[in-house]
Order: structure tokens, then C-alpha cells, then sequence
């Protein structure tokens, strides 16, 4: 029997600090247990690599795959923007060809208007002499 061992099997059991029998023989069968390093083979030790091994390879090809998930992404993105510029130029050559057709048709009001206005200068003028003529006839037909 070892140290650990006999002293579990004293006559009076120590209560005091609220362990139970079984809580004490748990906590001497860990003390006995031997440690990983006393092991005498090392399959605790390769677990632990292995473990590793296995953690660092599922994160590698769990990097692996978020990169070309973000490569997909980062295509799809550029392919939409790719699309988004086609149809931003389409628009942007109709605006400027709406804009180059209002701007001729606003070059032919103009003419227009210029026209209408010198012919409205001219009649004004034409009224004024007819008005004066008017005038002037009235005025002699009131001296005879």
C-alpha cells in the first residue's frame, strides 16, 4: 500500500473540510495518476501533436477556403462594376446626345426669336408711321 493510500484508510476519517469519502479517494486516484511527462509511452505527448497537427491543417484549409470565398467575392465585385460602368457610359452618351439636341433646338429658338423680334421692331415702326400719317391727314382734312 502507498503513503496515499493508507492514509484514506485511517480509523477516523477527516470531515472538517466538507470533503466526502469519494471526493478524497477521486483526489488521491489524480495524485497517483502519472503525469503526462512520467508517462512511459509517448502517446499523450504524440495526441497532443497530432491534435495540433490536426488543428493547424483544418485551419489552414479553413484559410484557404475564406480566401477563395474573398477572391470570388472581390471578382464578383469587380464584375459588377464592371457592368455598372457599361451602363453608366450608355447613359452618359444619351444625356450627352438629349443635351446636344436641346442645345440645337435651343440655338434654332433663338434664331427664332431674334427673327420674330426684328419684325416686331419693324411693324412697331410701320404702325408709328402709319399713325403719323393718320395724323397728318386728319390734321388737313380739319384745315380745308
Amino acid at each position: 500500500m502507498s503513503f496515499a493510500q493508507e492514509a484514506v484508510q485511517l480509523e477516523h476519517p477527516v470531515h472538517g473540510h466538507g470533503f466526502t469519502d469519494n471526493e478524497i479517494q477521486e483526489l488521491l486516484s489524480l495524485l497517483q495518476s502519472p503525469s503526462p511527462s512520467e508517462d512511459s509511452g509517448s502517446s499523450g505527448s504524440n495526441q497532443e501533436v497530432c491534435s495540433i497537427d490536426e488543428r493547424r491543417r483544418r485551419r489552414m484549409l479553413s484559410n484557404r477556403e475564406s480566401a477563395r470565398r474573398s477572391r470570388w467575392r472581390k471578382k464578383r465585385h469587380f464584375e459588377d462594376l464592371t457592368q455598372q460602368l457599361n451602363r453608366l457610359e450608355i447613359v452618359n452618351r444619351e444625356l450627352k446626345n438629349r443635351l446636344g439636341s436641346i442645345l440645337n433646338q435651343s440655338h434654332v429658338l433663338w434664331r427664332e426669336n431674334d427673327r420674330l423680334m426684328f419684325e416686331s421692331m419693324a411693324l412697331k415702326a410701320r404702325l408709328s408711321d402709319l399713325c403719323h400719317a393718320l395724323v397728318a391727314v386728319n390734321a388737313m382734312q380739319k384745315s380745308q
